[in-house]
């Protein structure tokens, strides 16, 4: 009788006080985060993307220690350095060509003999913003100069024939000329030399010289001799040989 008593109290507070169900601990939810969790759409910035954050930009040249040459006209053979700010290249280095002319970007062919830099420059900028730039900043200066100021020609009754180059400061004469192409040949006409200036026979403002190398050159009368410049000619004529 005791344990049939027993174990009906059991049931009863069974059923007067039920178990929790596996479905019970299911319903469980845990408590929402705290607001110091950032979420991953928020770490990622709203803005556009930047492109080559990692890229080492170019620097342009300063122009606060940048003076352009109004001094030094250029020549041929002279190399320069040429740069366009805007395009943010480093300078490119150019060599004024026997025709007188720069190779310059974007212009082609550009006249460069006897102009400054600060005038070479100003011309490229002006054509330069003329089609291709709203605003153009040009930096030109001078790397090396030629060292030769140019050359004259030597042609006619002498041993050698052809261009010689004139040092720049150099006093070069005719008849030192004439003794740089070798001396005069057998059938020269010594008294009769012609020395042309002017860009050639049929130019415009040319002018012709007749010199007597005899005096100059054998009797020592060197004040008659003439200082050349680029470009002249000198013609050793042929002496009338009479049998």
């Amino acid at each position: 009788m005791s344990l049939l008593l027993i174990a009906q109290s059991a049931t009863e507070q069974t059923a007067n006080h039920p178990l929790p169900s596996a479905a019970g601990y299911e319903t469980v939810v845990p408590p929402p985060a705290t607001a110091t969790a950032v979420s991953s759409s928020s770490a990622l910035p709203t803005g556009p993307a930047v492109e080559g954050t990692n890229a080492t930009p170019i620097t342009p040249t300063s122009l606060s220690s940048y003076v352009p040459d109004d001094k030094y006209r250029l020549r041929v053979g002279d190399r320069i350095s040429l740069q366009i700010l805007e395009d943010r290249d480093l300078p490119r280095s150019l060599i004024i060509a026997d025709s007188g002319e720069l190779d310059a970007p974007y212009v082609g062919r550009l006249a460069a003999s006897d102009r400054t830099c600060k005038q070479l420059a100003g011309e490229l900028r002006a054509l330069l913003e003329k089609e291709y730039y709203y605003r153009a900043t040009v930096i030109i200066a001078l790397d090396a100069a030629n060292k030769f100021l140019g050359r004259i020609y030597v042609w006619g009754q002498v041993k050698n024939q052809g261009p010689i180059d004139i040092a720049v400061n150099e006093n070069l004469t005719a008849g030192k000329a004439i003794l740089r192409a070798g001396g005069f040949a057998d059938f020269a006409n010594k008294k009769k030399v012609k020395l042309v200036r002017g860009g050639g026979f049929d130019a415009p403002g040319k002018q012709n010289f007749e010199l007597n190398m005899v005096e100059i050159l054998e009797e020592g009368k060197s004040e008659r001799d003439i200082v050349l410049l680029p470009d002249d000619f000198i013609i050793v004529p042929s002496r009338l040989i009479n049998f």
